[in-house]
């Protein structure tokens, strides 16, 4: 149900032009109300926290600069944008955030004019943002300004890097704001950390520079090349005498800052400064996240996403775990400390996510064997690679959606060469509130197609710490492991450990009429509808677990195609290439027959929702399979 709060400036900003007609002096009064909007609602309807109220000054000082929609703002990690989401037209809708048909968890093109590239991975701003300014200039919109803001750990990505050189070769006049607040989702880590945290230039050396420039050019000694000659010189010379080396500048891309993000005055004031010099430049802001909130900036780590809670009190609003299963990911982070304490090959690495995925646990005891190498999935993968060349066997944890950026170096660092890492995809599937660029739904289809993969989906906690048992026994090769977000099934869930044979699936259940292939967790809701079915109907149907993507069990299909005139597959994941497609194909090439009828994600990307109502609506939950079974066992009267 809508809270409607009342605010003396934000209730007349319906737009970033209401904002601009604001004196100046006003503009921290309406940070203020920001603050204190996003405060009351996302106690109430979670969503990305610490983020946010760390860069509201920023996104102020941003739409008051600059002339948005014409000018572009690219955000990078749509975790900062909420601020923007508010004075951009959406603040009356802002209670929907994250909801069902509401608004969407990150900036998205299709939802607002305002929202210029989607962004839900990191550090994709700089490239786009570089794309729109060559455009801009082609198409001479001299007037244009494109700004990319990175932050919030985005600029360990290589991505990020390749923009920068890019932008460093390439006439444009982006301007990038690195919004430093030392932090990922967990604390960022690595040399760029340091380095940022290091990094000073002087005001006045800025001034000077700037005004010689225009006079040089002025007197018709500016030319091109005269101009990248003499910046080459200026910043060595700036380097020698600063004693430091400036990675932007050295890369021809014109620096400012740091400067405090907080203060909205002075942002203003620097960025009407600078917006219109020519070339690439780079804007360092240097922010606190969770600012203006205490617990959140005494812990930012808790206080990324932090569900509800009481916003006088900072206490979190947590229902009942009592006699619940556990977390996939804590089963993960206690079975990995175990596997580690009896095997000292084993270790950990995760891109900026060990409290994620629960690698902290063994991070806690083990630090020296668990490795976060930032917001880098690619380097995640290929540093993973190497450390399985020279014996080692890496758990390499990353989330499903995320591993997509690591496609390439999946099969050219790891597959081709059979080196043992095991590749834990967590949040596999339908995650929820994220939306389409979080949701995991493309891994089973695009990891069975690589050779020498091994790709296995646990049904429950007992599958998954056994297959982490079997992938590190000696010559397994790449293994995939890809489980879900959210709690299993089974309170119980420290079995012994024990190796399943690879490629092996079981039966779960027998039957005559018609036979239920189910991949991973979903094969729980698929026995409930099975009960139901055969409760209701005078039918029996078998049920089996695949397990396996890849190698698949070629005795159990075969059993089941001499024994089976109607198959139904069931899997977490997209339609197109997944696990019902590998059988399709095994029946058709083994001379089988059956009607097969498969349940999956259709061809789209799915909105955000909670788990339940997307379940229902792509036709995942126990009522749409059970009606499934129904259906396809009347066609056999």
């Amino acid at each position: 149900m809508e809270h409607k709060a009342s605010y003396k400036f934000l209730d007349n900003i319906d737009s970033p032009e209401d904002l601009r007609k604001l004196p100046i002096e006003n503009l921290p009064e309406v940070c203020k109300e920001l603050r204190e909007m996003i405060i009351d609602e996302l106690s109430r309807n979670p969503g990305h926290f610490g983020s946010s109220l760390g860069v509201i000054e920023l996104t102020v000082a941003l739409h008051y600069t600059f002339k948005t929609p014409y000018d572009r703002i690219v955000w990078d990690v749509g975790h900062q944008a909420y601020a923007h989401k508010i004075l951009t037209g959406r603040r009356d809708k802002f209670f929907t955030n994250r909801k069902l048909n509401g608004l969407a968890p990150f900036p998205s093109p299709s939802e607002s004019e305002y929202d210029t590239f989607t962004c839900g991975h990191a550090s994709n701003s700089i490239s786009a943002a570089l794309g729109m300014a060559v455009s801009a200039n082609l198409k001479k919109e001299t007037n244009r300004h494109i700004v990319a803001v990175i932050g919030d750990g985005s600029m360990s990505g290589g991505l990020a890097f390749e923009g920068l050189n890019n932008a460093s070769a390439t006439p444009n006049n982006l301007l990038i704001i690195l919004n430093d607040n030392n932090m990922a989702i967990d604390r960022s880590v690595g040399g760029m950390k340091q380095y940022l945290l290091n990094l000073h230039t002087s005001e006045g050396y800025n001034r000077f520079r700037n005004t010689m420039s225009k006079q040089m050019a002025k007197w018709g000694l500016l030319t091109e090349e005269r101009k990248k000659a003499i910046i080459r010189f200026n910043n060595s010379l700036k380097s020698l005498l600063m004693q430091q080396q400036n990675i932007f500048e050295g890369l021809n891309i014109r620096y400012f800052g740091p400067i405090d993000g907080h203060d909205t005055m002075s942002m203003i004031k620097v960025l009407n400064e600078i917006k219109d010099m020519s070339g690439p430049k780079l804007l360092h802001i240097h922010t606190i996240k969770g600012k203006g909130y205490k617990p959140a900036e005494e812990c930012a780590t808790e206080w990324h996403a932090p569900g509800k809670f009481d916003k006088s009190t900072g206490e979190k609003i947590k229902p009942s775990t009592e006699g619940l299963p556990p977390l996939f990911q804590e089963v993960f982070g206690n079975t990995l400390l175990e596997l580690a304490q009896q095997n000292d090959k084993i270790v950990g690495v995760t891109p900026a996510m060990p409290t994620g995925c629960s690698m902290n646990i063994m991070m806690k005891e083990m630090p020296h064997r668990v490795f976060d190498v930032g917001i880098a999935e690619g380097h995640a993968v290929t540093f993973s690679g190497g450390m399985a060349k020279d014996g080692l066997i890496p758990f390499c944890n990353i989330y499903s959606t995320f591993m997509q950026r690591a496609y390439d170096n999946v099969i050219h660092d790891v597959a081709i060469q059979k080196l043992n890492v095991v590749m834990c995809l967590d949040r596999a599937g339908l995650v929820g509130e994220d939306g389409a660029t979080h949701h995991g739904m493309f891994d089973i289809a695009y990891m069975r197609i690589i050779p020498n993969l091994t790709v296995a989906v646990p049904m429950d906690e007992h599958e998954l710490r056994k297959l982490m048992y079997t992938a590190q026994q000696p010559d397994m090769g790449p293994f995939v492991i890809r489980y879900p977000r959210g709690r299993g099934q089974l309170t119980d869930w420290k079995c012994k450990f024990e190796t399943i044979p690879v490629g092996k699936g079981r039966m779960l259940k027998d039957g005559n009429d018609l036979a239920v292939i189910s991949l991973g967790p979903i094969g729980y809701k698929a026995k409930k509808a099975i009960e139901r079915a055969e409760n209701e109907k005078a039918i029996s149907i078998a049920h089996y677990d695949l397990r396996f993507v890849k190698p698949l069990d070629y005795e159990m299909l075969d059993s089941i195609g001499r024994r089976f005139k109607k198959i139904l597959t069931i899997e977490e994941g997209v339609l197109a290439g997944g696990a019902g497609s590998a059988i399709i194909e095994f029946m058709s090439e083994n001379g089988y027959n059956p009607s097969i009828k498969r349940i999956g994600i259709k061809d789209g990307f799915v909105q955000h929702g909670t788990v339940d109502e997307l379940y229902k609506i792509c036709g995942l939950d126990e009522e749409s399979i059970y009606n499934s079974i129904i259906k396809l066992t009347n066609s056999l009267k």
